[in-house]
């Protein structure tokens, strides 16, 4: 069974019902059909809702934002595939992607939705993605199986592995490079914060050993470490990276430890 903050529902309609049982025994959270949901009230109440059309995190609340879902199909990740910025996006420079280092082995330990590891996946990078939080892991999932099921997303679906739980409890073997994006509180409150971290905010929270992560991943013999940070943010365990990559609202402190290589 799992707690938060916030009273947490699974919704379904009929046709998935069966996927969202499953789902609500596992982790013990009340499962409701759509027709049979509370009234909209004050006070937040989440949805994990299984539609037909995909899985979606509801913020069930008057005047709450839409849903939270992963999307690599349509919108900007789909843009990205097709016209993005390929080894100039900041993850890549980051990881090591360039001259002769083409494709690399990424473990990326805190999955969140998955966007980095998607933009990695679609140049050429084979990621194992590990999400310890069973709501956003399910988000994560679901998006995944849509990818895979969709000719244009799929070959980059083919490059991304997705496991619930803790990434060092059994690391896997030829990795090259490890991703971290711990959660990080905010400093100060906004009307402007997406949708997509308000409900993070509020359903997985700060990641409070993400100093932890770090040391976990110093432990590892892999040849670089990237940590992706808010701009302003202290460097985890007061370690300075060899370098950083920085761009307009955040960085990424690159612990280089070993050559890459990569075909």
């Amino acid at each position: 069974m799992i707690s938060y903050d916030y009273q947490v529902l699974v919704s379904y309609c009929e046709q998935r019902r069966d996927e969202a049982e499953a789902f609500s025994s596992r982790f013990g959270l009340r499962l409701v059909a759509v027709e049979a949901l509370p009234a909209k009230s004050d006070k937040s109440m989440y949805l994990l809702n299984f539609s037909d059309a995909k899985v979606e995190l509801v913020n069930w609340r008057m005047q709450a934002p839409g849903p939270v879902f992963v999307d690599f199909v349509e919108g900007a990740l789909a843009y990205r595939r097709e016209h993005g910025g390929g080894r100039g996006e900041m993850v890549a420079k980051a990881v090591g992607l360039k001259g002769e280092v083409k494709r690399l082995n990424v473990l990326d330990a805190t999955a969140g939705l998955g966007r980095d590891a998607y933009v990695l996946a679609a140049l050429g990078c084979h990621v194992v993605m590990y999400e310890r939080n069973p709501l956003v892991h399910c988000l994560l999932a679901d998006g995944l199986r849509r990818a895979q099921e969709c000719s244009d997303a799929a070959s980059v679906a083919a490059r991304m592995t997705l496991h619930l739980g803790e990434a060092f409890t059994a690391f896997p073997d030829g990795v090259d490079v490890i991703y971290l994006d711990p959660m990080f509180p905010e400093r100060r409150k906004s009307s402007a914060v997406k949708k997509e971290m308000q409900a993070f905010k509020d359903i997985v929270g700060a990641d409070p050993d993400a100093d932890e992560l770090l040391a976990s991943a110093l432990h590892q013999q892999v040849k670089r470490i990237v940590v992706k940070r808010p701009k302003g943010a202290p460097c985890l365990l007061g370690r300075e990276p060899n370098f950083t990559v920085t761009g307009k609202s955040g960085r990424f402190d690159v612990y280089a430890l070993r050559k890459l290589t990569g075909g």
